[in-house]
């Protein structure tokens, strides 16, 4: 059996401060979903061609672009995109797209609002291992609900992708079924959300014959 082709991706780990402390959001995948079913996850998904001609209200910060190479601006229109897909949670700023906004972006457009990538920050990146019915060359971003641009929420005009969307503490979240390279993230969301230091990106690197673990400095 052939490998499936690795698709780059891009998913959003939304962070707010809870009554209980830390939080994130995440919604359960379905039952009968191909890629993991069932599942607990962060929203996102893979890259859209049209994503790389998306104009961004601002660009990511300096050493996520260096980070993410020639796909930085486009993965973050990606994870902005998905975020608002599957949530209804807009990460923009008011003002005026250059030309007519995609299909998909339409409802964004709507609100009077350009995607703004300016508090993304590049955390971790993870190809998904060989023999999976998909797979991705994940990267994740994470912002403060802060940035997000109305109530945080207000899922009203999520897609069905992802169902009992929730904010849940960071103590609690290992409740939840997850996906392994999902709980490993959770470390290090719970490890900045501490005050640790990040100088590097983790990176589990599943492209080949054997895993291998790397830090993108």
């Amino acid at each position: 059996m052939t490998d499936a082709p690795i698709r780059d991706a891009a998913t959003v780990v939304v962070l707010r401060d809870g009554a209980a402390g830390p939080e994130v959001l995440m919604g359960q995948r379905g039952a009968t979903a191909a890629f993991m079913p069932s599942k607990f996850v962060f929203p996102g998904g893979a890259l859209d061609p049209g994503d790389a001609d998306v104009a961004l209200a601002a660009p990511l910060a300096p050493e996520c672009t260096a980070r993410l190479g020639p796909l930085a601006q486009a993965l973050a229109a990606a994870a902005i995109r998905e975020l608002w897909e599957e949530t209804g949670l807009p990460l923009g700023t008011p003002g005026v797209w250059r030309s007519p906004a995609p299909d998909d972006w339409r409802g964004f457009a709507a609100r009077g609002l350009v995607p703004d990538p300016g508090g993304l920050r590049f955390i971790f990146r993870a190809i998904t291992p060989p023999g999976r019915p998909r797979r991705f060359d994940a990267r994740f971003f994470l912002v403060e609900a802060g940035r997000l641009h109305g109530p945080c929420d207000d899922f009203s005009a999520a897609c069905e992708e992802l169902s009992h969307l929730q904010w849940i503490p960071l103590a609690e979240v290992r409740r939840f079924d997850l996906p392994f390279i999902t709980e490993v993230v959770m470390a290090e969301v719970a490890a900045i959300a501490a005050g640790a230091p990040f100088d590097s990106v983790p990176f589990f690197d599943n492209s080949g014959d054997r895993p291998e673990f790397q830090r993108i400095a």
